[in-house]
């Protein structure tokens, strides 16, 4: 019992298969493209799902600046795909409204649409002023699901999620090239790292405790949106002090600020308001700042030699720090009926007989 879970890839001879086999080999694999309309109505007749997450993205904040068309047309024209795919094989539209047992999905929006704050701490009544072509596109995104939840009657809700880490991050987000960096220099393979801006402020949790939230959305009789975050914030600086104080080491000897990494257009303090996530989900965070820091150092401390060199070496861009739902600990999936056997769910759970597929996106 449990999930029956399928993630989708793109590209006919995608080098991360193989390596998605490896990590996750119970996920069943099928292929589509969110550049491709076609394609993810075949996902959806395929897989049947009773459940849709959209993790994916371009999401790198710098690259959004780089590649503006095309975060565009990932991260914003991809949800009005993905979503006129589950419509459309869901035979819903303007006169024929959804029926029981809909297929629900789940957008994975994000902090960062939120950009240049009127207010702090952020909720869900706050208004937008994103500050990259990654906000921007998210904001399509979101206010697209809005749509189609009130234009269609369909189950479709977002995540405003707060930056979200593991040990499975990309190197090239600021939180992992601080974990690398330290792994690299506490070993001897490296000296110095080198930031941006350090000034910058962010909610920080652990992605594991978010993937739940997600979950939880999907649980509930009525569609919502929701803000998921811990309500602390630390500073760029702040986190790592803390990474290099869990390897015993003193930042200030090893740390180089290069302005090379400074977006242009900055966000300088991001903090949520997870109050209506608590009140109606029941859902807090489990991991804590310091610990989930200390995780990312111990694991990459672990990796071998060769993995740590090859992880040390991200992108060029801005090192600040920007959230990438959709990480693979945000794992695709679809919701099992059965849950009320399982310990901590909500209140709204809905149980159920017999078993059930999730489908799901993964960052691109």
């Amino acid at each position: 019992m449990g999930y029956e879970v399928w993630g989708l890839v793109r590209g006919q001879g995608n080098p991360r298969v193989r390596h998605l086999r490896q990590l996750v080999g119970d996920v069943r694999l099928v292929r589509a493209d969110l550049l491709d309309q076609g394609s993810l109505i075949s996902a959806v007749e395929r897989v049947q799902p009773d459940e849709v997450y959209n993790l994916a993205a371009i999401s790198y904040v710098p690259m959004s600046w780089q590649q503006a068309e095309l975060t565009g047309e990932v991260t914003g024209l991809g949800v009005l795909r993905l979503l006129e795919a589950i419509r459309v094989c869901s035979g819903i539209s303007a006169s024929r409204s959804p029926g029981g047992g809909q297929i629900r999905f789940y957008q994975a929006s994000t902090s960062e649409m939120f950009g240049q704050v009127s207010e702090s701490p952020q909720n869900e009544r706050t208004p937008f002023h994103p500050r990259s072509p990654y906000g921007v596109a998210k904001v399509y995104g979101h206010f697209l699901t809005q749509n189609y939840r009130e234009s269609y009657g369909m189950y479709a809700v977002s995540g405003i999620m707060f930056n979200h880490e593991s040990p499975r991050r990309g190197a090239e987000f600021v939180t992992r090239k601080v974990s690398l960096g330290v792994a690299r220099i506490k070993l001897g393979y490296e000296r110095k790292v080198r930031l941006g801006n350090l000034s910058a402020s962010r909610d920080w949790g652990y992605a594991g405790d978010y993937v739940r939230a997600m979950q939880f959305m999907l649980a509930q009789d009525a569609p919502s949106d929701y803000v998921i975050g811990t309500g602390v914030t630390h500073s760029v600086e702040k986190l790592v002090d803390t990474a290099f104080s869990a390897a015993g080491l003193n930042w200030r000897d090893h740390v180089v600020t290069d302005t090379a990494f400074i977006r242009p257009a900055e966000v300088d303090r991001l903090c949520a308001d997870a109050s209506k996530a608590r009140d109606e989900l029941g859902w807090e965070p489990k991991i804590g700042f310091e610990e989930l820091v200390a995780m990312m150092v111990d694991a990459d401390t672990e990796l071998p030699p060769a993995a740590t060199a090859r992880s040390s070496r991200p992108s060029p861009g801005n090192a600040a720090p920007g959230p990438r739902p959709g990480r693979p600990d945000v794992r695709p999936g679809r919701r099992r009926p059965c849950r009320s056997r399982r310990s901590g769910l909500p209140p709204g759970r809905r149980a159920g007989a017999g078993g059930s597929r999730r489908a799901g996106t993964a960052g691109r």
